[in-house]
């Protein structure tokens, strides 16, 4: 008795079926077994710790009050933390915010004809070629992101006119614009609008020595000076408030020197701190680090010391408070980042060469981490160099025995006394 030929293709149909949902789990399982291989590892990547400790801190420079008659509106001809010379005209007092306003305006303006003025030079538009101008152009621009993420204002204003006067230069030689006469006559009119409304300042403030000028002021310029640093305490350093001076007739202050000290309360009974030790300064309004080292420490009791720091690097952010929230940071490591997890202990041989030339191979117990290698399993070594919570940092090893970058770090699945 045979299969007809309906049911012989019945049968095949049903093998085949079974067949394809065994393919089936056979790939589901192929696919559930590699993504629980790849889940159970992570990517040594690189790392950076921060060892620090963060206290109040109190500026201390030699300063000296600028102080004028009170009548009238300053204008500042001098940013914060600039330099200036004996004779310098720091300010101007002016009747009124109007005459500021013109002051102001009257300065940009200025600045845009100067910047018009360099594009419409005949040397700079015969000199121009497109190829090199776009060149410039993209250099320019490159420049201008670099300073933008480095925080560097000043290089920025300077690049971005430079960007600016080759665009409009690029404009001009390709005939997208005639020129800039016509805008340059239009600010030129303005600015004479201007001066005709412009009256002449009632009292001017002039530096009576060379020095770093500062608009903020306090009260405390007497008495958190460099000869007085001996005698400053915690309790004097706890009691300070970060406060400008409301006085009517305070134009600012004159600071002596570039470098300058700062004065915090801690607990060293660890002897955390040491004089001589290098240290980075990170404060609350800027978003620098400034290399500083320990000047002085003086305990007032076990758990209490006054620590006096010294900073020679100066700007407009160390000059806008007397008190600010500062953390010193003592060291910060970098290596690779390993989970705490995934160390383990295992023996390895390793190779001495004596004092006559002799090697010997010795068996050690080595800290490290199980990598996967393709299909293989390998020890790699590892030298903690920080130790976080949950994590440390390993250091970067040339050696092939060590852990390297983008290594595939074992998490589970390896004994810890097995390989």
């Amino acid at each position: 008795m045979g299969f007809t030929r309906s049911e012989g293709s019945v049968v095949v149909k049903l093998l085949r079926n079974v067949v394809l949902v065994l393919l089936l789990i056979v790939f589901i399982s192929i696919v559930y077994n590699f993504r629980n291989k790849e889940s159970d590892t992570v990517s040594a990547l690189m790392a950076s710790a921060v060892q620090s400790k963060e206290y109040k801190g109190v500026f201390i420079r030699d300063e000296e009050m600028l102080l004028y008659s009170g009548n009238g509106v300053l204008s500042y001809n001098v940013l914060d933390g600039g330099k200036v010379g004996n004779g310098t005209v720091i300010a101007e007092a002016y009747p009124s915010d109007e005459q500021l306003s013109i002051k102001r305006e009257k300065a940009m303006l200025e600045k845009d004809l100067t910047i018009l003025q360099k594009i419409q030079n005949p040397g700079t538009l015969e000199s121009a070629q497109p190829a090199s101008l776009s060149e410039s152009i993209d250099m320019s621009y490159r420049s201008l992101i670099y300073y933008r993420d480095m925080h560097d204002y000043d290089s920025l204003g300077e690049v971005k006119e430079d960007l600016l006067v080759q665009m409009s230069t690029y404009q001009i030689i390709t005939n997208e614009v005639q020129d800039f006469s016509q805008k340059i006559n239009d600010i030129k009119s303005e600015i004479e609008k201007l001066d005709a409304k412009a009256v002449v300042s009632k009292e001017q403030i002039v530096a009576p020595r060379s020095a770093y000028f500062a608009s903020y002021c306090d009260g405390y310029e007497g008495k958190f000076r460099t000869d007085n640093l001996d005698h400053i305490s915690s309790e004097m350093i706890n009691e300070v408030e970060d406060k400008k001076s409301t006085a009517p007739n305070v134009v600012g202050k004159l600071i002596d020197g570039y470098g300058w000290y700062l004065a915090l309360v801690a607990d060293n009974s660890k002897k955390e701190y040491a004089v001589g030790d290098e240290i980075l300064l990170r404060f609350d309004s800027s978003v620098e680090k400034y290399p500083a080292t320990i000047y002085d420490i003086r305990e007032e009791s076990p758990n209490r010391s006054v620590v006096v720091i010294f900073c020679d690097k100066f700007n407009y952010d160390l000059v806008q408070h007397r008190t600010e929230t500062v953390e010193l940071i003592q060291d910060e490591p970098t290596g690779l980042k390993v989970p705490r997890e995934a160390i383990r202990f295992a023996d390895v041989k390793e190779t001495y060469t004596d004092s006559e030339g002799n090697e010997s191979e010795k068996t050690i117990t080595s800290k490290g981490v199980y990598i996967r290698k393709g299909e293989q399993i390998v020890f790699k070594k590892i030298k903690v160099v920080y130790e976080g919570s949950d994590y440390v940092l390993s250091e970067i090893n040339t050696d092939p025995e060590y852990l390297a970058l983008y290594d595939d770090i074992m998490i589970e699945g390896v004994d810890k006394n097995e390989q």
